[in-house]
């Protein structure tokens, strides 16, 4: 059976192009995400693909996804966490649910996923796990509160569980963007921006797969990407 990837967050952007570019090199991959009928029609785009309703808020969904995922398509080989929601306030703006929600899609989420993936890494002997973060993770910005915080947690945690897992021939890496993804509703938001100024997903995606491809004497922990005209 081929290999198996699950991606955790698709959405139209980063997400689906991960994902193709898991199946386009032999994957068989799991997506998931809270919407089912966006998720299949997502599938219906990529071969290989099984979507799967997942909502990384839900403590209790991450046991019931990972085993449904585990039963049709096999263990699972690489997790890919993109989900990353959180609410941009200052701290007068923002509210509790705000920081507690960002806190429960980018650290809780990925705790929950990661413990239900090691179990098959483990018995396979190797395994990748590979978070999206965001600059938000080593810089504040005063607008930035809720996310902020939570991509730092989210950030401290990918940190602990390299230094744990790669010695267990698990790679955990992390890969922060710099820079505004070329989406459709970005596009309308910047009507004026260049086409320079925005990720590509399927470059993004690219950078992910290459992460699962390297010899473990020379593993990439964090890997921080951005358009070549952005100002950093």
């Amino acid at each position: 059976m081929n290999k198996v990837c699950l991606v955790a967050g698709v959405g139209p952007g980063n997400g689906t192009a991960i994902a193709s570019q898991f199946s386009a090199n032999g994957y068989q991959v799991a997506l998931c995400a809270r919407n089912q009928q966006k998720l299949n029609d997502i599938a219906a785009t990529i071969k290989g693909s099984s979507p799967f309703g997942y909502d990384v808020r839900d403590p209790e969904a991450a046991p019931k996804v990972f085993a449904q995922v585990r039963q049709q398509l096999g263990p699972i080989d690489v997790l890919v966490y993109n989900a990353g929601a959180g609410t941009f306030a200052n701290i007068d703006d923002a509210t509790l649910e705000d920081f507690q929600s960002a806190w429960e899609v980018n650290c809780r989420g990925l705790f929950l996923a990661v413990k239900e993936a090691l179990p098959d890494m483990r018995a396979a002997g190797t395994g990748h796990i590979i978070a999206i973060g965001a600059t938000a993770s080593i810089k504040g910005g005063a607008n930035f509160v809720p996310f902020a915080s939570a991509k730092a947690g989210q950030r401290g945690l990918v940190q602990s569980l390299a230094r744990y897992l790669w010695p267990e021939n698990i790679h955990v890496s992390y890969v922060i963007l710099d820079g505004i993804v070329n989406l459709r509703r970005t596009r309308q938001l910047m009507p004026d921006k260049p086409d320079e100024f925005f990720m590509e997903p399927s470059r993004i995606a690219e950078s992910v797969y290459f992460l699962t491809q390297q010899n473990k004497q020379a593993w990439t922990f964090e890997l921080d990407l951005r358009p070549y005209a952005e100002k950093w």
